[in-house]
C-alpha cells in the first residue's frame, strides 16, 4: 500500500493496481487525481469538494446524497459517474473494499444546521485505513492508519488528541492542516506527541506529495 498526502484533507491510496483519492478540495492540486480509479467525497465543504477537480477526471465518484445533489447542480456532466452511499454501506473499488462510516459533520456551532458527512474505512490488503472527513466518529473497529484532522474551526486541540487516542491506530497521519499557521501546526504537533507515543501510537505530518 502507498499513501500520499496532498493539500489539506486530500489523500491518495494505491494498492494492487487500484488508486483511490479522497477529498480533493480547494487546497489540493488537481494532479492528485491523475490515474484515480475512484474519488471519494466525505461532505460538501469546498476544502473537501471542488466540482472542477471532479470534471478534470473521468473517475467514478462515491459520496453521500447531500454531496451528490450539489454535484448534479454544480457539475451535471459528472452525475453519470456518481454512486451514492449510505451510512454503513459497503462497496468495492478495484482491490479495495470500502465501508461508509457515520452520518453527520462535527458541530460547528450549536445554532448552525448540521451538515452530513461520511467517513470511509478502506481495507488495503491486511491494513485498514480510515478517513473520517470532518467528524470525530470512529469506525467502531481497530484500524492500522488514521487520517487525523489536526486543525479545524469545529474542534479544539484536546478533542483531536482524544479522538486519536480513542481510535488507537498505530499510525496517525495529519490531515485538515491548512487552518493553522506553521507556528500553530508546530504547537499542535508538540501537544499530540506528549500523549500518543506513551500509548505506542505514531504521529506523522506529511508534506504535500510525500508518501507514507
Amino acid at each position: 500500500m502507498r499513501i500520499t498526502k496532498f493539500g489539506h484533507a486530500c489523500v491518495r491510496i494505491e494498492h494492487e493496481g487500484t488508486t483511490i483519492v479522497l477529498d480533493p478540495g480547494v487546497f489540493t492540486d488537481v494532479a492528485a487525481l491523475d490515474g484515480a480509479d475512484a474519488v471519494l467525497i466525505t461532505h460538501e465543504h469546498p476544502d473537501h469538494y471542488l466540482p472542477a477537480h471532479l470534471q478534470a477526471s473521468d473517475a467514478p465518484v462515491f459520496t453521500i446524497d447531500a454531496v451528490a445533489a450539489k454535484i448534479r447542480v454544480d457539475a451535471p456532466d459528472v452525475a453519470e459517474r456518481l454512486a451514492v452511499v449510505a451510512p454503513g454501506e459497503e462497496f468495492q473499488v478495484g482491490s479495495i473494499p470500502v465501508r461508509a462510516v457515520g452520518e453527520l459533520h462535527a458541530v460547528i456551532h450549536p445554532e448552525l444546521p448540521r451538515f452530513h458527512n461520511s467517513g470511509y474505512l478502506m481495507m488495503a490488503g491486511a491494513e485498514k485505513v480510515f478517513h473520517p472527513g470532518d467528524a470525530l466518529t470512529g469506525p467502531g473497529e481497530e484500524v492500522d492508519v488514521l487520517f487525523l484532522p489536526v486543525s479545524a474551526p469545529w474542534a479544539r486541540a484536546h478533542e483531536l488528541v482524544d479522538f486519536a487516542r480513542e481510535v488507537k491506530a498505530p499510525r496517525n497521519v495529519a490531515i485538515h492542516d491548512r487552518v493553522y499557521s506553521d507556528a500553530g501546526a508546530g504547537i499542535f504537533d508538540t501537544q499530540i506527541n506528549l500523549f500518543l507515543p506513551k500509548e505506542g501510537l505514531d504521529y506523522k505530518r506529511l508534506k504535500d506529495g510525500e508518501d507514507l
